[in-house]
């Protein structure tokens, strides 16, 4: 058999959703192809930067209320549902992306970091948008 890190890099750099991997400090340690896609940031890019870098301005405060509240209890409040946010890509334009959230912890319980899953709806969501005012 394959190696398993081996092969835990190959899941992650095919599967169509962005998975961002960021330390208990905010720092992105884990980019997948996905993320590139949705956000435009290469690996190089994205790797060993803040988050803030697909975060907007204007939700930064709330998001690190949240992330360090997180890394500090070891739970989400959220604790998988996906949430309807908003996100910056490299060219500086918003996007609405829906993203599901997850503690990663160690063999110890110790809290590493956390990974965020997230798919790219802004299409959709400007679509429904549209619809619901010309109705």
């Amino acid at each position: 058999m394959e190696d398993r890190s081996k092969l835990a890099d190959w899941i992650l750099d095919q599967v169509a959703d962005a998975v961002i991997y960021a330390n208990h400090s905010g720092a992105i340690i884990r980019w997948n192809r996905a993320s590139t896609a949705l956000f435009g940031y290469s690996a190089e890019e994205a790797l060993d930067q803040s988050i803030d870098l697909i975060i907007p301005e204007h939700l930064r405060t709330a998001h690190w209320s949240g992330f360090e509240a997180a890394m500090t209890r070891g739970a989400l409040k959220l604790q998988g549902r996906p949430t309807l946010t908003r996100a910056l890509d490299k060219s500086g334009r918003k996007l609405y992306v829906e993203m599901t959230f997850a503690i990663v912890k160690d063999a110890e319980s110790e809290v590493l970091g956390a990974v965020a899953v997230a798919r790219g709806v802004t299409d959709r969501v400007e679509r429904e948008r549209a619809a619901s005012h010309s109705s």
